[in-house]
This record gives structure tokens, C-alpha cells and sequence, in this order.
């Protein structure tokens, strides 16, 4: 693995503090192992960790978090959230039915909560994610939850239906994302660029629609001082 490789010469030098090599030559990231890219390691892993029965096919958000307890590599999220996708996709019908597709905006919506983020001054350590399934329209809300408003989230989504399921989970991934990137460059904290954050997603191409989620819902994209 090219990748690892680079890391094993860094290593050598002093200049990859957070990586060691045990007396076997095994590489870790802190305290987790580093799989090479050879021989389907990381697909063997992956497969290990979703297709089980006691896996019950796992989210891609909860499932990267299993992983990245032990194992790391480069780009681990996303190949995480590519199995499963695929996994989704392949997946044949059987006594867990497709949703329909609702006929009217805002008629069916999904929920999910991400927790667990720094709590910021106003008390804020949790996003509510509510999409429209109709025109994936999203609003990102700074509670602060507890146990119960986790458990809460979990009774609203439709996680019992693991074959339709995935509308807010990859909201929530492009969300997080957006965040990280918005704090880093502006230096702010997240519930600050929230926001910001909902207005862009809602205002970007999707492909899924062929047009952004402003569009599906008000017949035009918002504008902006560039559009």
C-alpha cells in the first residue's frame, strides 16, 4: 500500500507523531490498526462488519463509528459509506417494502439527531435533521439532548426500514462535513455556521433531483450575491 508505505517513511524521520510501529512491523494510528490497501483487507473488514446476521446491516455513520475503534486506514469513512451504499443498492426485496414516494411536500418527513458534538455557549450539543422526502428540503436545528432525545429520534426514524432508510444518514454526513469545513475556515463554532450550512445545502444540485432542494420545493433557487 503506496499510502502506508509513505506513513512507514515518515515514520522513520519523526514526522508522524500520532502513528507507531509495534515489534512485528504492524503500523497503528493511535490505538488503532492500520489496514493496507492489498489482498481485499479492507473489503474482508468492511463485509465483516455489515453482512452478518448480528450486524443487522448497520447505518454507515454507526458502523464506521464500530470500525474506527480498531482499525483505520485512508479515506475509511468514505469507503465505509460506499459499502453500504452498495450494499443497499443490491439488497433484494423481501418483507421490508421501498416507501413510497409521497405526493405532496413536506406529506412524509424523516428525523435523526447528531449527538455527541462540543457543546457550544448556548448550551447546544446536538443537530435535529428533519428532511422532506418529497423535495429532500432539510432544516438543521441546535438542541441539546439528552439520552432521551436520542431514543426520541430513534422511535421518529425510519430505521425500521433499513431498505429506505439513508436520506437523512447521508444529510447528516454532508452536513458534518460542512460544518468541519465552515469552522476550520471561518473559526467559529458549529451552531454559528448551522445556518449557513442549511442555506447551502438547500441551495446545491442534487442529483437524485436534478436540481437543488430550494427548486424542488419553491420552483427556483435562492439567491445568492454570486446567482
Amino acid at each position: 500500500d503506496e499510502k502506508l508505505q509513505e506513513i512507514h517513511e515518515s515514520l522513520k524521520k519523526g514526522e508522524a507523531p500520532h502513528f507507531k510501529e509495534d515489534d512485528r512491523g504492524t503500523l497503528w494510528y493511535k490505538n488503532r490498526i492500520c489496514l493496507p490497501n492489498v489482498d481485499n483487507i479492507q473489503k474482508l473488514i468492511l463485509s465483516g462488519a455489515h453482512d452478518p446476521a448480528y450486524s443487522i446491516h448497520p447505518r454507515s455513520t454507526k458502523m464506521y463509528y464500530d470500525l474506527k475503534e480498531r482499525f483505520w486506514w485512508p479515506g475509511m469513512k468514505r469507503s465505509v459509506a460506499e459499502y453500504v451504499a452498495k450494499a443497499e443498492h443490491q439488497r433484494t426485496t423481501g418483507l421490508l417494502q421501498p416507501l413510497k414516494v409521497p405526493e405532496w411536500k413536506w406529506e412524509e418527513i424523516t428525523m435523526d439527531f447528531i449527538v455527541g458534538l462540543p457543546r457550544t455557549q448556548q448550551d447546544y450539543n446536538s443537530i435535529w435533521v428533519v428532511v422532506d422526502r418529497l423535495t429532500k428540503v432539510a432544516h438543521f436545528i441546535p438542541v441539546n439532548t439528552t439520552y432521551s432525545g436520542a431514543r426520541l429520534a430513534e422511535l421518529f426514524s425510519t430505521a425500521y426500514h433499513p431498505q429506505t432508510d439513508g436520506q437523512t444518514e447521508r444529510t447528516n454526513q454532508v452536513l458534518e462535513d460542512m460544518l468541519r469545513a465552515c469552522a476550520i475556515q471561518y473559526g467559529t463554532s458549529w451552531d454559528k455556521c448551522l445556518p449557513y450550512a442549511e442555506f447551502s445545502y438547500n441551495n446545491s444540485y442534487q442529483a437524485s433531483l436534478k436540481k437543488s432542494p430550494f427548486e424542488a420545493l419553491y420552483g427556483r433557487r435562492r439567491r445568492t450575491p454570486l446567482f
